[in-house]
């Protein structure tokens, strides 16, 4: 509520509009002596104000900040530090309210992802309470600001947390609900765009959306690819300071704005006039390139803001124009333009984010129309598929791949590097096989050991002996046997074996520990207990992050196997 509030005062402070970009070119009631022109100066001034707070006080709230988050949740137990929320909301209100063209939703994500990971870092919670906390924020955030409370859940499921177990889905929507109920007290329970009722007149319509996916997955993946390509262009020609480049960046952004208006800020307005058919199919089509270019124009100077919504704006523009196509050379078997521009909101955000269940939900929440639901997941379903041939990266993993970070693959565990040999204990003196059962209970009794290896003369591992065996031997007055027919062979590990691929040996035994034999001629040489592979993620839980994360969630099953 807070965030929103302050992107509409910042709006109206650079402007006199609630939101300029639907109020034509017009003058600033603020800078009344400046005419159109002060479209150069405003997006200027945001970006000496908000640089400089984001290069002091936290450089991961540049950008769209969902990528931040991800990896937050993969890599780092879910910590994010407090400040992001404060530094998020102030430098995303002031570059979406002096013009930049992005989205709230991203901000809001990481805003609520930081509060729910500050919360659990102030109760200490382990790293799995933690990402769930995280995922609890961002569902809230994107909860209230779309009154979307199923699609929020998902959302925070499927990209953020990538966990659809049911305790993370219970969490997830007692926290959306609970925003959105929030949400609506504050705002009023419509929804934040009014959008038409979704029509179907023919059942060769199917065929139309389907080909609308596949222009869709087309055009998700150009925003990709356009948006880091100006990211790249201004890194690699860029002079100056980071601090100052949102603000010389700026005069640029002004200057599309000027030949552009209606790229101003979100631009939500923009959205609802052209799935009413309010714009000509000529000016769609502008309305689309040229919201690629100013968003990517945004980011790529260092500006704060999402992709979410560039991506819905970007995809009514293409559906809108693609129907009014249609329309125009099939009109007794094709619906109106706007039908086809709200499949297209879902189909371009489910082709950049591959995201296609979140896509679904959110368009379908927006117009509460089930006859929509159908052709929409035709459009998504091949959207995500072509876009995921087209690009390896979604608009979210791409920054991280660019920073040699690769969420699609399990990063090395705590014990990469480690083998068998480097964590065993001194195996306990192993018994012949024709020690008596006299000589056994003598043994357990003065060494006070559970278990005991068994060796033949050649010293080869026959399997190992229990003290529950012994005992219940020596009850049963069955005194002539021998350790070689008490023994019971249980696997065992190798020295050369890998310390990782040993672990499921370890917790499937009900033993103390594991035999070790060597790698060349199969002698017993060590012995291996669960304790020991604690130690070793003792040792290395004050590494970096990613093995502390691992330590910490497979010590407490190791635990579990200890009592």
């Amino acid at each position: 509520m807070l965030f929103r509030y302050l992107i509409l005062w910042v709006t109206e402070l650079a402007t006199g509009h609630a939101d300029y970009s639907d109020a034509g070119r017009v003058d600033s009631s603020q800078f009344p002596h400046l005419g159109i022109y002060f479209l150069l100066l405003v997006p200027a001034i945001g970006g000496l104000l908000y640089g400089p707070l984001i290069d002091r006080f936290a450089k991961e709230a540049r950008g769209h900040g969902v990528p931040e988050v991800m990896y937050a949740v993969s890599a780092r137990g879910g910590r994010i530090s407090p400040k992001v929320a404060i530094v998020k909301s102030i430098a995303s209100a002031i570059c979406i309210g002096t013009g930049g063209s992005v989205g709230r939703e991203g901000p809001i994500v990481q805003i609520g992802s930081a509060l729910g990971s500050t919360v659990g870092q102030r109760l200490r919670v382990p790293p799995a309470r933690m990402r769930l906390l995280v995922a609890c924020g961002a569902a809230g955030g994107i909860s209230a600001t779309f009154n979307a409370p199923i699609a929020a859940v998902f959302f925070a499921l499927e990209l953020i947390l990538g966990d659809f177990a049911s305790e993370s889905f219970g969490m997830v929507v007692l926290a959306s609900v609970t925003a959105d109920v929030i949400g609506r007290a504050a705002f009023g329970s419509h929804p934040f765009l009014t959008l038409p009722q979704f029509h179907q007149v023919a059942g060769i319509e199917y065929l139309f959306y389907a080909v609308l996916g596949l222009l869709a997955a087309a055009v998700g993946v150009v925003f990709i690819r356009v948006l880091y390509g100006f990211e790249d262009l201004f890194d690699k020609y860029w002079p100056g300071p980071m601090w100052l480049r949102p603000a010389t960046g700026g005069v640029l952004l002004g200057g599309l704005l000027i030949a552009l208006p209606e790229m101003y800020g979100v631009g939500y307005p923009i959205l609802e006039k052209s799935i009413g058919g309010g714009y000509s199919s000529w000016f769609l089509l502008l309305l689309l390139v040229g919201k690629l270019v100013a968003v990517s124009l945004t980011i790529a100077i260092g500006g704060s803001g999402g992709v979410f919504a560039p991506s819905l704006f970007i995809g009514a523009m293409l559906g809108s124009a693609y129907g009014a196509g249609l329309h125009d050379l099939f009109p007794g078997v094709s619906g109106p333009a706007g039908a086809y521009g709200l499949i297209g909101m879902g189909a371009v955000f489910a082709a950049a984010s591959r995201a296609p269940i979140t896509a679904v939900l959110i368009i379908f929440e927006l117009t509460g129309d089930y006859t929509i639901v159908l052709p929409l997941m035709v459009a998504i379903v091949l959207s995500t598929i072509v876009s995921r041939a087209l690009s390896k990266d979604s608009i979210y993993t791409l920054k991280l791949s660019r920073r040699g970070i690769d969420l699609t693959h399990r990063p090395p565990g705590a014990l990469e590097g480690i083998t068998v040999a480097d964590a065993m204990e001194p195996v306990p003196e192993p018994v012949p096989e024709d020690t008596t059962l006299s000589e056994l209970v003598d043994r357990f009794a003065r060494d006070a050991l559970d278990v005991l290896p068994v060796v033949d003369h050649a010293g080869a591992y026959r399997g190992v002996v229990t003290t529950n065996e012994v005992e219940e031997a020596a009850e049963s007055d069955l005194g002539d046997l021998i350790a070689g027919e008490l023994a019971r062979t249980i696997p065992t590990l190798r020295t050369d074996q890998p310390l990782q691929d040993a672990l499921s040996t370890l917790l499937a035994s009900d033993q103390h520990g594991v035999p070790v034999v060597a790698a060349e001629d199969g002698r017993v040489v060590g012995w291996l207990t669960h304790r020991d592979v604690l130690k070793v993620y003792s040792e290395r839980a004050s590494a970096p992050p990613t093995h502390a994360a691992d330590a910490q969630r497979l010590a407490s099953e190791l635990a579990r196997q200890c009592e």
